[in-house]
């Protein structure tokens, strides 16, 4: 049955698409080799960052939750008809512990509400994954968000799929790997849903377009309900579904999210 979990952690590297088959990658492939996933999600369009995961927390597309790179750096987000993942679990859950590292900071001042009450932090992918993992292991959160963005920026500066953005995906893979490791320390991966993905991938060095290389991330998920091995379908904008699931919270029936066909046993 749903709410299987005590705490969901997702992890989002920007700029990712699926370019982590193409350089040293042991933590994400080990969420494959452990869970389940797909090297095929489609992201939203157009695959610009605040569109992308606007869709990821909120469960809706980009033409109805409106944000912009402009819009999420210059406003605060407030639709009530469609709130993000975050609300929706502080709604369900008011004593829950709920956290947003981001390295793109517009996410915690523009996408995630003001009254959501989430811890929020920002820094460089590298300092911030320190202050991760203290918090994993002092607070053990009912949901952590996390976006990395050192190989977005590397994408833009060097070319997507180029040596310094692959060695940039594996340094982020490592930042990835010491997460996980912090949730065994704190004791409670056997109660953790755990993902991993990216709100869109690049071609040369940009992105905004329909191109395999920028509309297709991967995903991966590992948790004790999920089927080792297995293959599945989904979109960004279904997440949000699979948080709520995980943690038995009420979705919202404003969603066009649906929870991925065959990510649970239960």
């Amino acid at each position: 049955m749903a709410g299987t979990y005590k705490h969901v952690v997702l992890v989002g590297i920007d700029g990712a698409g699926n370019f982590y088959k193409k350089t040293n990658s042991p933590s994400i492939n080990a969420l494959f080799r452990e869970g389940a996933g797909t090297d095929r999600c489609l992201t939203s369009s157009p695959t610009i960052s605040a569109e992308c995961w606007g869709s990821m927390l909120i469960g809706v597309y980009p033409e109805v939750h409106g944000l912009t790179n402009s819009i999420v750096e210059t406003e605060k987000y407030g639709k009530q008809d469609h709130p993000t993942i975050f609300k929706l679990i502080r709604e369900a859950r008011p004593d829950a512990k709920l956290a947003a590292f981001c390295n793109w900071s517009p996410i915690n001042t523009g996408i995630i509400e003001s009254d959501a009450k989430v811890y929020l932090d920002t820094g460089d992918d590298e300092a911030l994954t320190d202050k991760i993992c203290s918090y994993i292991i002092s607070n053990r959160p009912d949901f952590l968000f996390v976006q990395f963005d050192s190989v977005d920026t590397a994408g833009h500066t060097f070319g997507y799929g180029s040596r310094k953005y692959l060695e940039c995906l594996s340094a982020a893979d490592g930042y990835l790997g010491k997460i996980r490791d912090a949730v065994e320390k704190a004791g409670i991966s056997d109660d953790t849903l755990f993902i991993a993905t990216a709100d869109h991938g690049g071609f040369g060095q940009s992105h905004g377009g329909d191109s395999d290389a920028e509309k297709y991330v991967f995903f991966a998920a590992v948790g004790k309900t999920v089927p080792k091995g297995t293959t599945v379908e989904l979109e960004v904008k279904d997440i949000p579904a699979a948080v709520a699931h995980a943690l038995g919270v009420p979705g919202s029936d404003n969603w066009s999210a649906r929870v991925p066909v065959g990510l649970f046993a239960d």
